[in-house]
């Protein structure tokens, strides 16, 4: 392969210029043999057709030539819509067993509010890079190798897929958390199974992308995934509230029968009541793991790894529109995410559950339909993030069956969303979003910067990437310790 060879030749040297590393790009992609059709303008491949030379295109071509399609058409707060509906995915459901237990209320509600404010500071230093050496880069890797060389370029893509892969194997995780869920509200006999859950909603993940194989035929389906996340969030909130309230209520009822000396006891007894029910689970060295693995989660819940290919069609002025979607997605767009988080652990404290839906109490048919909303806009939201990962190869039935069987057979066999999650933001999230973003800045306006600021970023640079490491081996050990506690297969 053409990147082999390039890589090959790279290793006597620890540096390549922008115009080498251009030229082995141009190179690749045009060695790369593997292709698949586009879909253009239909006027375009109309005339191609009339002269019997409809196009034939490389992955990496089409994806250039879409983006060039709808250069500059998007306004800001439609790419911040996009934001928004990706922090407000299924995930949301998840986020009170696991950022608020382990962390508690004050640690856990300090840690939202500046998991937000240290990411829209990420990520707006990596749309302040959209344009590096009077050339506009469409996708982060295309960046990293730009500012860095061709062997940085391998490495950004390796974390992108590594970070797609893992958020798609959470996707199918909760997919089969809510397709079980659906069947406990008819049926107690336990005869369908977390893992064959997973099975089935992998198989179905597998269907839907077989009948949308581009991004651009989604089109009507991302209004209904839109759809769906406001039915769950809304009735997640709601049932919550109603059990938080209940025991409120109760009480009171006895105060209309109790003298004041009475309702003052029963305060104090339901005032540490509550506090042993919010109390932190675990020992002490449990804690500390389950603590690094929450600030891993933190960081997970607001950041995508992918703002440089989101940026990509923004209108211009480029950087100015990305910010203003940015803060779109850290104030109003993430306020249904705090809704849930928040409502969820105040009504069950310490025993909320890694899939909220699993706690709520209320009608039926309510809570069928919440669970069939998530399932349906995880099956959606799945099929986003995978589209970028068939680019490796041609959109083929084997290729894209291949790919979710892999994510299938992990989500059944360790079916530890809290612990993907924190693992996720371990060995993408942080190296993307904080330790890359901090560092390319530091690299392309080093000519600029003060020496505090470069102080600064150094600081977030050696920092972040301790957070790394330390998050990544609390969240090995506690996959391996869920394995060891449960099993293979486990039926959660």
């Amino acid at each position: 392969m053409a990147l082999a060879a390039a890589s090959a030749s790279s290793s006597s040297s620890s540096f390549t210029t922008a115009q080498e590393t251009e030229d082995l790009r141009l190179q690749f992609d045009d060695d790369h043999h593997q292709r698949a059709p586009l879909l253009l303008p239909a006027k375009i491949m109309d005339a191609a057709d009339e002269k019997g030379e409809r196009p034939d295109l490389s992955d990496d071509t089409a994806h250039q030539i879409s983006v060039e399609l709808h250069h500059f058409s998007d306004p800001w707060y439609q790419v911040g819509f996009v934001l928004i509906t990706g922090v407000n995915s299924a995930y949301v459901l998840g986020y009170s067993g696991s950022i608020m237990v382990p962390l508690g209320w004050i640690a856990g509600v300090c840690g939202l509010l500046l998991a937000a404010a240290i990411s829209m500071y990420a990520n707006a230093l990596l749309a302040r890079l959209h344009e590096v050496g009077s050339k506009r880069h469409i996708r982060y890797r295309d960046l990293a190798g730009h500012i860095y060389g061709r062997k940085m370029y391998a490495l950004t893509w390796a974390l992108q897929y590594v970070n797609l892969f893992m958020i798609n194997t959470g996707f199918i995780i909760l997919a089969g958390q809510a397709l079980k869920a659906t069947y406990a509200l008819f049926r107690d006999d336990g005869l369908l199974k977390l893992p064959y859950c997973i099975a089935i909603s992998g198989f179905i993940c597998a269907l839907f992308a077989f009948g949308i194989p581009y991004l651009s035929a989604l089109r009507i389906w991302l209004g209904f995934s839109t759809l769906f996340s406001l039915i769950y969030i809304v009735i997640a909130f709601v049932l919550s509230l109603r059990d938080g309230i209940i025991l409120g209520a109760i009480f009171s009822c006895l105060a209309n029968f109790y003298t004041v000396i009475s309702y003052v006891f029963l305060l104090i007894i339901l005032y540490y009541a509550n506090i042993r029910c919010w109390s932190i689970p675990g020992s002490h060295g449990t804690r500390i793991f389950t603590t690094i693995g929450a600030v891993a989660d933190l960081v997970f819940a607001y950041n995508t790894g992918m703002l440089p290919e989101i940026q990509a069609t923004i209108r211009p002025p480029v950087v100015k529109n990305m910010e203003k979607a940015l803060w779109f997605q850290f104030t109003v767009g993430s306020l249904p995410l705090y809704a849930v988080t928040f409502m969820g652990y105040w009504a069950y404290g310490s025993s909320t559950s890694g899939y909220l839906l699993n706690n709520v109490k209320g009608p039926t048919w309510i809570k069928a339909i919440a669970n069939l909303s998530a399932f349906l806009q995880t099956v959606i939201a799945l099929h986003v993030s995978r589209l970028p990962c068939v680019l490796l190869a041609q959109m083929l039935v084997l290729v894209r069956g291949g790919y979710l069987t892999v994510n299938t057979l992990v989500a059944a066999v360790l079916p530890f969303l809290g612990d993907f999650m924190s693992l996720t933001g371990a060995l993408s999230t942080f190296p993307l979003t904080f330790v890359l973003a901090n560092h390319m800045y530091l690299m392309v306006k080093r000519h600029k910067l003060s020496a505090i600021q470069k102080s600064w970023h150094w600081l977030n640079v050696i920092g972040f990437s301790g957070l790394a490491v330390a998050a990544a081996v609390a969240a090995i050990r506690l996959i391996m310790l869920d394995s060891s506690t449960y099993h293979f297969f486990a039926d959660l």
